[in-house]
């Protein structure tokens, strides 16, 4: 297999059979709690496409070009945590101003960016797999295409849900579980998918 079938596989793996929501179970309170509308889950899942990517190159830099060769692997948690909350900072300034809507949309969403673990999870698997700089970029990008992917679905089976005959016990957030539940089961088809 040549190295651009390599990356391909590699790219389609991060968006079906590694998931950040069905596959490794990161993310899912933003996955739950902004999923009801599929405008505002496109929102919420190209600002997180948008942090993940940048956070995957900024921490490789700096895991990298910083805290290895000065023998400071140990602060790598407390290094990624403050670059993407920094990162997030930006991007709800820039949302904020470019789009007052989705911004309010978001609500509390937006910020809880900054503590979503697939954003941290990725950086952290980043350099438990000893990835170089374009895998990393490449596993942050499409990893979120992934979650982005994920969000999207789950809020347009919500909407349908909302005029669906479902049992009153049922109503609400126990059959998004049970949707997020099969969904998750749905994605274990790609499993083989990329190694």
């Amino acid at each position: 297999m040549n190295e651009l079938s390599r990356i391909l596989l590699f790219m389609l793996s991060c968006v079906l059979s590694h998931n950040f929501i069905f596959a490794r179970f990161l993310g899912c309170c933003s996955f739950l709690g902004v999923s009801s509308k599929v405008e505002t889950a496109a929102g919420m899942g190209l600002a997180v496409t948008f942090v993940m990517g940048l956070a995957s190159l900024f921490t490789w830099v700096v895991y990298h070009g910083v805290l290895v060769p000065l023998g400071l692997e140990y602060l790598s948690t407390l290094s990624f945590v403050l670059l993407i909350a920094s990162l997030v900072q930006l991007v709800e300034m820039y949302i904020k101003k470019s789009s007052p809507s989705l911004y309010k949309s978001l609500g509390i969403y937006l910020p809880l960016i900054t503590t979503n673990c697939a954003v941290l999870g990725v950086a952290i698997l980043n350099v438990n797999n000893d990835y170089n700089l374009l895998y990393a970029v490449l596993n942050g990008v499409f990893g979120a295409l992934g979650f982005l992917l994920a969000i999207v679905l789950m809020a347009g089976v919500r909407e349908r849900l909302e005029v669906a005959d479902i049992p009153k016990p049922l109503r609400g957030f126990p059959i998004s579980l049970i949707i997020a539940g099969l969904m998750s089961v749905a994605f274990m088809g790609f499993s083989g998918l990329g190694g």
